[in-house]
């Protein structure tokens, strides 16, 4: 449990940390809480006097002159001396002009209590919300700061939980903290200084449920905490297979597998249903309980002050009500404080999610003083690189090979052979684990990383394409570029012609994806992409294996656009795309086995090349 409550405080100390950039606001908030506090206890204290013009008016005239009829506070004789200065100016004259003047005043302190409450509210809405747009805009800064190796590893739908989902909750616990922990107990405090003032006996003995209700408090702010990790994982579930079925609907109908996806979706949302079911048991009882408590404190309050007015005396009936009326109005506020508690644990569970991603260290970046890439003018070079995943098999076995200026060198091999990894290499996705990478002879490590990326243009088999305009896709990532450029790109790639026939033309929206393209027509505007782009080192992974004969012939030709004067590394299980590459390397289980033109290595009956070459056009 100390454990429990350690970690707690550590995540909620490193949440109020993100509210420093708006203390100014904060502060502003709490003291216009202090003035509504003191103005809430006001407006209830002012039905005292009320009490005594309406049923004692024999005090009007007597207050007057300082006789306050008994009414004593018990709280010095200086606060006692001001109390009675303030009725006595109440009570001061006829009854009727004490009864207008007790009327103006409930009205004016009603007032500037809500207008201080309007303002608080608006200035705390205001820092809460702004904090919960720097964290969300801060996560999602983080995520594309880290590596691609970070992704491989979680699932899409737990990530996209904890951006929405989880920031959502920490919002509830900001506010519990700077609204409700502020403001409650200044209500709490104003109200038992107004008891004590009327009768400190009284007071005491109603403070006998407090113990017991912050024992409640206590028991369900920790097993909150407990609860809300579960649900919190319950919705990334949920979440995880929203994204999955609806980005692979196309398979899931294909396959019929409908029922099969809404069984598995049902079983997540009955775990979720469970796990809050129990939450909200857990917080139900806590109202009740305190309600409970109350009640008992409540019925001995009544039964001892009605003793002191019907028999002792030292109470009048308006002041005996008057201290009911305050000290069940410190019930709300504590039961309200239940509620905070609850809240709190709450946001320190969604916030440990969170953070848990935002403490991630980004395993790929830019080195203090790296420098730009500039002019690329001889050579990619591996040397002697090994790699693997999460320091499993080794996917790269001591790879070692020259790429020179304005070649196009193909990469040819089986599956897993280590391909796409290799070329995964090049734009730092992720860095060896043994030897080096070097353009024009210099580690990538020791070059910036986003001018190192600027230098690359990347064309893959899966085309990634946005809910947009096809300008704006084709125009991808570059802040200033004519209509002119995005046309003669989209015309190189082949894709001006299907583009003009479309609804509406260049700023036709092509779905998320490019879901109302071809495959074909998706990747001639990936190549359009590419060709915008104009970088001096292209690398195409397996950029027509998935095409039709019709649409790998246009394909084909953009390459060739593409690739003239480009330095270039192919990746292709169609060995016909590559026969013109200046050197092909061999790749099989992480290791180079051939090296050669498509004449010499087809020339070798015992490689692979040969191997694979024979496989796919043996008829």
């Amino acid at each position: 449990m100390r454990a429990e409550l350690a970690e707690s405080f550590s995540i909620f100390r490193r949440i109020l940390g993100l509210t420093r950039p708006y203390w100014r606001h904060i502060s502003a908030s709490v003291v216009l809480t202090v003035f509504y506090s003191l103005l809430s206890g006001a407006s209830i204290y002012l039905f005292i006097p009320l009490l005594d013009i309406l049923f004692h008016p024999e005090k009007v005239g007597a207050a007057a002159s300082g006789d306050t009829g008994g009414v004593a506070f018990g709280l010095g004789t200086w606060f006692s001396g001001l109390k009675e200065d303030v009725i006595g100016a109440i009570l001061a004259g006829s009854q009727t002009d004490a009864l207008l003047r007790i009327s103006v005043i409930i009205i004016v302190t009603f007032l500037l209590k809500n207008i201080f409450g309007y303002l608080q509210f608006f200035l705390m809405n205001y820092s809460e919300e702004s904090i919960i747009r720097d964290l969300r805009n801060n996560l999602y800064r983080h995520l594309h700061s880290l590596p691609l190796g970070f992704f491989t590893n979680e699932r899409t739908g737990d990530l996209i939980s904890r951006v929405v989902n989880d920031v959502s909750v920490l919002n509830g616990g900001i506010s519990a903290f700077f609204v409700t922990m502020m403001r409650q107990p200044l209500l709490i405090m104003v109200y038992l200084g107004l008891a004590f003032s009327l009768s400190w006996k009284l007071t005491l003995i109603s403070l006998v449920v407090f113990p017991f209700t912050l024992a409640v408090i206590a028991w369900i702010a920790l097993t909150l905490h407990r609860e809300r990790g579960v649900t919190q994982e319950r919705m990334a579930d949920i979440t995880a297979v929203l994204h999955e079925t609806i980005s692979g609907v196309k398979v899931v109908k294909a396959f019929g597998m409908e029922e099969f996806e809404t069984k598995k979706f049902l079983q997540y949302t009955l775990a979720y249903l469970r796990s809050v079911l129990r939450i909200n048991r857990i917080k139900d009882i806590s109202s009740p309980a305190t309600e409970f408590l109350s009640v008992i404190a409540g019925s001995v309050i009544v039964w001892y002050g009605g003793n002191q007015v019907l028999q002792e005396t030292s109470l009048s009936a308006s002041e005996f009500l008057g201290f009911l009326f305050i000290i069940f109005q410190i019930m709300p506020p504590i039961k309200e404080l239940t509620n905070v508690a609850n809240r709190i644990q709450e946001a320190s569970a969604a916030a440990k999610r969170v953070f848990e991603i935002i403490d991630v260290e980004p395993g790929i970046t830019s080195r203090p003083g790296a420098r730009g890439v500039g002019d690329f003018t001889r050579s990619v070079e591996f040397r002697n690189v090994s790699f693997s995943y999460d320091g499993g098999q080794p996917v790269l076995k001591d790879i070692s090979m020259v790429i020179g200026k304005g070649e196009v060198v193909a990469l040819v091999g089986p599956s897993g052979a280590g391909k796409t990894t290799l070329v995964d290499l090049i734009p730092r996705f992720y860095d060896p684990e043994g030897g080096s990478i070097l353009i024009d002879g210099c580690d990538l490590r020791e070059l910036d990383l986003k001018s190192l990326r600027e230098t690359i243009g990347i064309v893959t088999q899966e085309t990634i394409l946005f809910n947009d305009t096809i300008r704006n896709n084709i125009a991808y990532g570059l802040t200033e570029c004519s209509v002119a450029g995005i046309e003669a790109a989209a015309r190189a790639a082949n894709a001006h012609g299907f583009i003009m026939e479309a609804r509406d033309g260049y700023e036709t929206v092509i779905g998320e994806r490019g879901v109302k393209l071809s495959g074909g027509e998706r990747q001639r505007l990936a190549l359009a992409r590419a060709i915008l782009k104009n970088p001096p080192i292209l690398i195409l992974d397996e950029a027509t294996s998935a095409l039709d004969t019709g649409s790998e012939l246009l394909v084909q030709e953009a390459i060739d656009r593409l690739m003239t004067g480009r330095t270039s590394v192919v990746i292709a299980h169609r060995l016909s795309t590559i026969q013109r590459a200046s050197k092909i390397f061999v790749l099989d289980r992480g290791r180079i086995v051939g090296m050669g033109t498509h004449a010499e290595l087809i020339a070798d009956p015992a490689g692979l090349y040969k191997k694979l070459y024979d496989l796919q056009f043996r008829d």
